[in-house]
């Protein structure tokens, strides 16, 4: 076939112009259609110009439907009123009344506050002198509330203490038995004391001694319920939040002791800044 093509001599080239595209099989149907109706009736150009225009007109796209929600907004009542308004309303402006409550109760809680936190409610009481060699506190305070929360008792601490327990309280405990039951006041079995641990004769002064810990022994909440550290540990409706409770204080304390830890801290949580050489202490 190649040499037959070669010795032909005719050299094929390329269409001058495309080839257009055969038509849809449903047009060639229709104009061979009419092709042979021409033929074999021998129908006028006249009746050709009406059948072609009613072709093109049915092979054009159909108008897309009114969609439903369009007629539901056309028939609308013009007189109903929008479902939002149809301009933001500005919150009204506080009365001064109210701004002066606002500020006063502000400057009162600043009045009130200690270590610089506002949220740390309490009394300076300055440097505390030890009977014991080692014990002692400089710059001491005597706190009465954190973050919202009172304590049973005022409790003499350290700065660094105190802010420990408002950020522990704040964060973990004030919502820890749900935001509609919150936390309200804590039950303060130990703060500051001039002993021992455990106050064991010979052993080393602890650290109430030092003014950095604070015994949590119960948690009273909003609805008058106190849970205690003893009881609640084990108890199945608020064991899962004392023992949360007790593992978030491993992070503003640096030595956290729980029920599990010993037989002395079996009924409250102790908590201290006190800094170790191994890292945080907590059990």
């Amino acid at each position: 076939m190649v040499l037959l093509h070669a010795a032909s001599g005719v050299t094929t080239a390329a269409p001058e112009t495309t080839p257009r595209p055969p038509l849809e099989r449903g047009i060639e149907v229709a104009l061979a259609e009419i092709s042979d109706l021409s033929a074999s009736t021998a129908i006028s150009a006249a009746a050709a110009a009406v059948i072609m225009p009613s072709l093109a007109a049915q092979l054009r796209p159909q108008i897309r439907p009114v969609s439903p929600q369009i007629l539901a907004a056309a028939a609308r009542p013009m007189d109903l009123s929008p479902v939002a308004p149809e301009v933001t309303l500005r919150p009204m402006m506080r009365t001064p009344e109210l701004m002066q409550q606002v500020l006063f109760g502000r400057a009162k809680k600043r009045r009130g506050s200690v270590c610089g936190v506002l949220d740390i409610q309490g009394e300076v009481a300055g440097d505390i002198p030890g009977k014991l060699k080692g014990c002692g506190a400089k710059n001491a305070v005597r706190v009465r509330s954190v973050s919202g929360v009172a304590l049973s008792t005022p409790a003499l601490m350290t700065c660094d203490t105190a802010k420990a327990l408002n950020k522990w309280v704040a964060r973990d405990v004030e919502t820890a038995f749900g935001r509609s039951n919150r936390v309200v006041r804590l039950r303060v079995a130990a703060h500051y004391s001039c002993r021992t641990r455990n106050n064991r004769p010979g052993a080393k002064i602890s650290e109430h001694g030092r003014g950095r810990a604070i015994d949590i022994s119960g948690f009273t909440l909003e609805n008058g319920t106190t849970v205690s550290v003893l009881k609640g540990w084990l108890d199945k409706p608020t064991r899962k939040a004392l023992r949360r409770m007790w593992k978030s204080a491993c992070g503003p304390f640096h030595t956290v002791l729980g029920p599990e830890s010993d037989i002395y801290h079996r009924d409250h949580f102790h908590l201290d800044t006190a800094r170790h050489r191994s890292g945080r202490y907590c059990r």
